[in-house]
């Protein structure tokens, strides 16, 4: 490139990625744009004479926290033996960015800048530093490994931990939380601050609106007189609005309500599209937590009867989501000082597809399925912004001034994930994962919630983690498998075996270390041991010997390692009451180099919408012409294979994942048996089968469904029939 390129070539160069050249997908121009743009952010990188200078720099003007580093220098930060030590063992890894799209996510949301945003502070490098010195606590032996498994990218905090490790002006460590709310307005005052205070310190906030009364309910016995859940939900969407982590991360919200609230309609009108402003959300995430009573309904197209939380809770002396609905239906319907409303399940299954072919939205929590898998005490109410996080929690009593009388534990989401790609290549598969779950663990160890007691409480109580994978798609498509193939499915039951093995192996560990378990873990499954049953029947065997030779230097757990690690556990203990969670992956698996989560990919080259650059484009990680026939995209997949290897995973998960449906508004012919010949489009009925057939297979929660219409006007790369690398 001359000198007379502007700052914006790297876009222009990306940009002509997405344009087939004689049939062939012209990937040199986002290796170009790469190289232009790494020379452009050099130019804007402060440069330092030495690692003296550097840190004294950042420790004086207030950019990192002086009290991590006198973890590894005694406090006296002339001392930068270790810390010089551990640069000089990442830099040893020779790591570069593989695709423009990964190096301008992190420039562009993580690296560390000056105040005034003219100058970056730091690399990916000194980001993995950074994120090894805190995840480490001042264990010098594990910060080395950390910084291993990190520029190796084996592991990969969560953003918040990734972005806010090690800086002194920062947001907590933790990605969402989860509140429940009473049905009393000083529960909902208290739980709109909650709203405020979290989405200004973190992330994404999950609400709980099942136990609120439905709109018209009594209020001190006047009838008629509540405006049920929707004022709530606007509250707290402009909670969310105003309330950011310092600019960098925009406040978000799901709100949950359960299928037989009376307000469930009401609730799903306000995503429309045509929604009257005075109700309509924008930004705000919308949930269903869905019994299995409900499908049943669908089935023998039976009325279903929605109940009103204020009576119900007058009837059971407890709230309305810590009801089990399925159980105690019959008993609800017949008894007469509970006020009911009579609706029909399938126009409800239809208005359900309606607003998901239109805005996405809502979630689906399949509430029993998750408490029957449940291992510990209590129950699972509600999930997070992403639907993976499935913890129990316990509701709260407030006095008449907001003041505790009795705190309840809510939730907080310390996630990170491994790369599946590169965990395969890892020396030692148990180790790594070990690594892994120490540094979530120094996350729920340090993170205190204050503004939120609840959340405080439960984290302190529990420890809870949430672990997970990326990169399934990718995995298979560089060992030539393709995506939901016998072959897949045995390649994710092998990885997520081994998953869940090694992380109670370190759970356990850890427990014995520190002298303690997490509360109640003697009213757990894994105390009385039949969690581990499942394992104890026959040795995981490969049928395919492909799979087999992929995992030939990871040590799969045999009968007589689960029989020793049952009596183990059931001896000792394990720390963290909940460890393995799917996320959804958005920037960090760019980053990464690798797909997102368990998906397929969505496009071989993906059309990003960044913010102030527009379009910027992602050729599918390590896509090449050895790839490109294991790479059919999520949109051409039958969904049923998403599901199926998503229940796969399932078996090992002790909550939930991120499992995201991918439609086409022009479906392939053939794609789905089902479908009338010539019918391609997408209809309800086919969302019905879907959701209908995640529940049977076991699925706990369905996260969004991305409706893709084609343009047939813009050529690109995903138009090309038979592109070629």
């Amino acid at each position: 490139m001359t000198k007379k390129n502007t700052k914006q070539d790297y876009f222009v160069l990306n940009n002509m990625l997405n344009i087939p050249v004689n049939g062939e997908i012209p990937l040199q121009y986002d290796k170009e744009a790469l190289r232009c743009y790494l020379l452009a952010i050099d130019k804007q990188i402060l440069k330092f004479n030495n690692l003296d200078e550097k840190i004294n720099y950042l420790i004086k003007n207030n950019y990192i926290e002086k009290e991590l580093l006198d973890l590894y220098t005694d406090g006296d930060t002339k001392n930068l033996s270790f810390i010089s030590q551990l640069y000089h063992k990442v830099t040893s890894f020779n790591f570069h960015f593989k695709s423009f799209m990964a190096a301008y996510k992190f420039y562009s949301q993580y690296a560390m800048k000056t105040i005034d945003q003219k100058w970056f502070l730091e690399s990916f490098k000194d980001r993995v530093v950074f994120n090894a010195l805190y995840l480490a606590n001042g264990n010098e032996e594990l910060a080395m490994n950390l910084a291993e498994e990190l520029i190796c990218q084996r592991y990969q905090p969560a953003t918040p931990t990734f972005l806010n490790a090690g800086k002194k002006r920062r947001g907590e460590m933790v990605s969402c939380f989860l509140i429940d709310l009473n049905d009393s307005m000083l529960s909902i005052g208290r739980g709109i601050n909650s709203a405020l205070q979290l989405s200004r310190i973190g992330g994404g906030v999950g609400v709980n609106l099942s136990n609120l009364r439905s709109a018209g309910s009594p209020i001190k016995e006047i009838v008629n007189a509540s405006s049920g859940v929707l004022p709530v939900m606007k509250l707290l969407e402009d909670s969310f609005s105003y309330s950011n982590q310092l600019g960098q991360r925009n406040g978000a919200g799901v709100v949950y309500l359960n299928v037989f609230h009376p307000d469930i309609l009401a609730f799903l009108s306000t995503k429309k599209e045509n929604a009257d402003e005075k109700i309509r959300v924008k930004t705000l995430s919308l949930g269903l937590v869905v019994p299995d009573k409900y499908y049943e309904l669908i089935k023998t197209n039976q009325p279903m009867f929605l109940f009103n939380p204020y009576h119900v809770e007058r009837e059971y002396d407890k709230p309305f989501s810590y009801i089990d609905i399925t159980k105690e239906y019959d008993r609800l319907v017949a008894n007469p000082n509970i006020q009911k409303t009579k609706i029909n399940a399938r126009e409800l299954e239809q208005e359900i597809s309606r607003l998901q072919q239109e805005s996405g939205y809502p979630y689906i929590l399949n509430i029993d399925t998750a408490n029957r898998t449940n291992p510990v005490k209590g129950r699972i109410i509600m999930s997070n912004l992403c639907s993976e996080i499935l913890q129990p929690q316990t509701p709260s009593k407030l006095n008449n001034d907001l003041s505790y009388q009795e705190i309840g534990t809510d939730i907080s989401c310390n996630l990170g994930s491994t790369n599946i790609v590169n965990m395969l290549k890892s020396k030692n598969f148990g180790k790594s994962i070990e690594y892994a779950v120490r540094a979530l663990t120094t996350v729920t160890d340090t993170e205190a919630i204050d503004e939120v007691p609840t959340v405080k409480k439960g984290n302190q109580l529990y420890h809870t983690i949430g672990l997970g994978a990326m990169g399934l798609h990718t995995a298979l498509a560089l060992h030539h498998i393709h995506y939901g193939s016998p072959e897949a499915l045995e390649f994710t039951d092998a990885y997520f075996l081994a998953l869940n093995y090694y992380s109670l192996l370190a759970s356990h560990k850890i427990a014995i270390e520190k002298g303690e378990t997490f509360f109640e873990f003697d009213e757990s499954t894994y105390a009385d041991g039949s969690y581990f049953n499942q394992y104890l029947k026959n040795n995981f065997t490969f049928q395919s010997k492909k799979v087999a030779d992929i995992f030939s230097n990871i040590h799969l757990p045999t009968v007589e390692d689960w029989e020793n690690l049952k009596e183990a556990v059931m001896r000792d203990g394990i720390y963290h009451r909940n460890r393995l969670a799917i996320a959804p992956n958005g920037s960090i698996s760019y980053i990464n180099e690798t797909s997102a989560s368990l998906h397929p990919i969505t496009q071989l080259v993906e059309n990003r919408q960044e913010k102030k650059v527009g379009s910027i484009f992602y050729p599918a990680p390590y896509l090449s012409n050895d790839t490109i026939d294991y790479y059919t995209t999520a949109y051409d997949i039958d969904q049923r294979k998403i599901i199926d290897t998503y229940a796969i995973a399932q078996k090992h998960i002790d909550q939930g994942m991120s499992l995201t449906l991918f439609m086409r508004s022009k479906l392939p012919e053939g794609l789905y048996e089902w479908k009338n010949k010539g019918q391609l489009n997408l209809t309800t009925r086919d969302l019905n089968r879907l959701r209908n057939y995640a529940w049977a297979k076991g699925i706990k929660s369905l996260y969004y469904i991305r409706t893709y219409t084609e343009d047939d006007e813009f050529q690109s790369v995903n138009k090309c029939e038979a592109c070629m690398i």
